[in-house]
């Protein structure tokens, strides 16, 4: 196949070209000075000239809950563009098959039991991320639509939970969970500090899945797309507190330092579980443990910024 991947460059992209599959296929990963998906007229010309046999789109605007309540309009603005531009250029095109990858955060917030597929839209979405939220389920309807309206037209949507893996984001200001505690135990393990920060009260509950294992999928989607479902979930099935995840953290690095928390910041949704119900019913199901993921994602993270 030939396959266009948006956001090659981001964590789940560069997971997604270094799996044993990739060598089957060619792959198309152009950087932002060959493809700004912000540009329709760019996007179309890109699409008409390389003729890609599906799109797999994981580009967008990311970050963690302070980098999204500082730029609401961004996050909102920037993420609807890039999918609309390239599912209507796609469309116009002739584009068959296109893979968007949506959120987890599309979901409404504080949800008590895993979020099914049908609870799109069924309650208020978490306000820390909402602009965001609000971009990704405006993509997955207008995939949805453009399908509907010619069969020929598969366009399809999978919602992973939180990655983290090789190539995550390392950065005190923008990272998510995994990396943040990872990046926090390192550092006070260097400096011999004696805690670490949490924000809030570490009992909200998050679900990552290894972004090796979402590459696996992301395989096995493009291989069997066919039989994939409109609408899919990918996780790991299983959620932990943000507590669990920072002394996974500390594990990892060997470091005993204490968690301090302070509840005067930000948290975002109490809970968010992906059902895996309909997944693990199509055939795939995650294979790392947190502890093992965790191990392998400091394993990266010294590799590229020493010890």
């Amino acid at each position: 196949m030939r396959i266009l991947v948006t956001g090659a460059s981001g964590m789940a992209g560069r997971n997604f070209a270094e799996h044993e599959r990739a060598r089957h296929h060619e792959l198309l990963q152009p950087g932002h000075a060959q493809l700004d998906l912000l540009d329709y007229l760019r996007v179309e010309a890109f699409l008409l000239k390389e003729r890609p046999d599906i799109v797999l789109h994981l580009a967008g605007r990311v970050g963690g809950i302070q980098a999204n309540i500082d730029a609401p309009v961004s996050f909102l603005v920037e993420n609807w563009d890039m999918g609309r531009n390239l599912l209507m250029a796609a469309a116009r095109c002739g584009v068959r098959r296109v893979l968007n990858v949506g959120s987890s955060c599309m979901y409404p917030k504080d949800w008590p039991a895993a979020l099914e597929e049908s609870m799109l839209l069924a309650g208020p979405l978490e306000p820390t991320n909402e602009g965001y939220a609000l971009a990704k389920i405006s993509v997955a309807r207008l995939a949805s639509y453009l399908a509907r309206e010619d069969a020929s037209r598969l366009y399809k949507t999978v919602i992973p939970c939180n990655l983290y893996g090789r190539h995550d984001r390392f950065d005190a200001k923008s990272s998510h969970l995994v990396a943040a505690a990872i990046l926090k135990a390192h550092r006070a393990k260097r400096e011999g500090r004696a805690a670490i920060e949490v924000w809030g009260d570490g009992q909200a509950r998050r679900e990552f899945l290894f972004a090796g294992d979402f590459a696996d999928f992301l395989w096995r989607a493009l291989e069997s797309f066919d039989s994939l479902p409109e609408l899919l979930n990918v996780g790991p099935g299983t959620d932990h507190t943000v507590s669990e995840y920072y002394r996974a953290a500390l594990a990892a690095v060997g470091c005993g330092a204490a968690l301090a928390y302070d509840t005067t910041r930000p948290v975002g949704m109490r809970r968010k579980l992906v059902s895996v119900l309909r997944l693990e019913k199509w055939g795939w199901r995650a294979r790392t443990t947190i502890e093992e993921g965790m191990r392998r994602t400091y394993d990266f993270f010294l590799e590229r910024h020493g010890r």
